[in-house]
């Protein structure tokens, strides 16, 4: 039987979601649970790979078992031995043919800056601290990263993808009080993009760039001058979307 699992994990004391040898990560932690509560060892398998610190507000993920558990009680059941800062909120059957990587349409990632002229202990850990912004000129700066393009400007120095074409879907910047937030939808995303996204917003925001300079960038296809890959401490996989699997309402 395959299980859908919905996931939600602060990840600031995980080294990311999968398992690394002697590395407390959120993969390891569900699929010890798993054990314990099974006997079976099986591979949760997510939506995406987030990185060491990074946050889910609903990160999603399915696995195999023989085990005869009826699929509605997995939530309850693995929570009871599952540490406080990862859960399970909802969980059920799944189709034979879905796989929670590839079964997916598009993402929603969230990044989060706050004003403060003063590091703030209980935002810290969950947003990153920036002193000025002005949210109109990032906001101008976000229209030009909707649609198709290809996004090898935010291709991380490392990495070995082949093809960096990808669809945003939107790309907003609100502020609220204190707090401004980059919120990000596409059908997929490259290596620290959204995190390179909003410190290239940053740059617009505190007059380093023009908006329209957004665009040059992205069609000139290289890392010069782009904004800094921020913090990961900042971003939140906030939904992932597929096509007819009923997920519970959290957002």
């Amino acid at each position: 039987m395959r299980i859908i699992l919905a996931i939600q994990y602060d990840g600031k004391n995980f080294c990311g979601w999968q398992v690394q040898p002697e590395m407390r990560t959120v993969q390891q932690t569900i699929e010890e649970a798993i054990f314990k509560l099974t006997g079976e060892k099986c591979t949760v398998t997510a939506s995406g790979r987030t990185d060491s610190g990074v946050h889910a507000l609903c990160q999603i993920a399915h696995f195999d078992i023989e085990k005869n558990i009826p699929a509605e009680k997995y939530s309850f059941a693995l929570n009871t031995l599952l540490p406080e800062d990862v859960k399970i909120i909802y969980s059920a059957k799944a189709p034979k043919d879905f796989h929670a990587r590839f079964s997916a349409k598009k993402k929603t990632y969230c990044y989060t800056f706050y004003l403060s002229d003063v590091a703030l202990p209980l935002y810290e850990p969950y947003a990153q601290q920036i002193d000025k912004a002005n949210v109109k000129l990032m906001q101008e700066g976000a229209k030009y990263i909707e649609g198709e393009h290809d996004f090898a400007c935010f291709l991380a120095s490392n990495s070995s993808v082949k093809d960096s074409v990808r669809t945003v879907y939107s790309c907003k910047v609100k502020q609220s009080k204190n707090l401004i937030t980059v919120t990000v939808c596409g059908n997929g995303f490259l290596y620290n993009m959204v995190r390179t996204i909003a410190g290239t917003l940053l740059f617009v925001g505190q007059g380093k760039l023009l908006p329209e300079e957004v665009k040059k960038i992205i069609e000139g296809k290289t890392r010069n001058h782009i904004g800094k890959t921020m913090p990961a401490k900042g971003l939140m996989l906030k939904k992932v979307y597929y096509s007819g699997i009923k997920l519970p309402k959290i957002y």
